[in-house]
């Protein structure tokens, strides 16, 4: 019986959702930079895996390379994609960076929804910008 497993996009993203849940947000950013290398495109889904990782593992800095890093691959942002890079500024403190996403989503015809606004907002609390936190809720 032949036993080789195939090595394409849908293995790696399990195994980059898999590290993700696990709070391995190095392995499932190494996975991530291993796939160009393999020579297997990446998707959107791992992509948004890896960002959401980084966020939830407090490396807001690789998760917003990652963010850009995706429009230079030309990997689709989504809805998931900006509000995890807006999550990320919220946590680091760049609120204008979250104001600017949230207003790049409208101009990109992404679907802004609570959670983008939510972090938006936040950001925007945390860094001392209540007229800008308040502005953004009165869209």
């Amino acid at each position: 019986a032949d036993c080789s497993v195939e090595i394409d996009t849908i293995t790696y993203s399990a195994a980059v959702s898999a590290c993700g849940k696990g709070g391995k947000w190095l392995q499932a950013l190494s996975l991530w930079c291993d796939m160009a290398d393999c020579q297997v495109e990446s998707d959107s889904i791992a992509s948004n895996t890896v960002i959401s990782s980084c966020v939830m593992g407090r490396a807001w800095w690789h998760a917003l390379q990652l963010f850009s890093e995706m429009a230079d691959c030309r990997l689709q942002r989504d809805m998931i994609t900006y509000s995890a890079a807006i999550s990320a500024c919220e946590k680091s403190g760049a609120w204008w960076l979250a104001v600017e996403l949230l207003g790049e989503m409208a101009d990109c015809h992404v679907e802004r929804d609570t959670v983008s606004f939510s972090a938006a907002v936040s950001a925007c609390e945390k860094g001392g910008e209540l007229l800008q936190a308040l502005q953004l809720l009165r869209e």
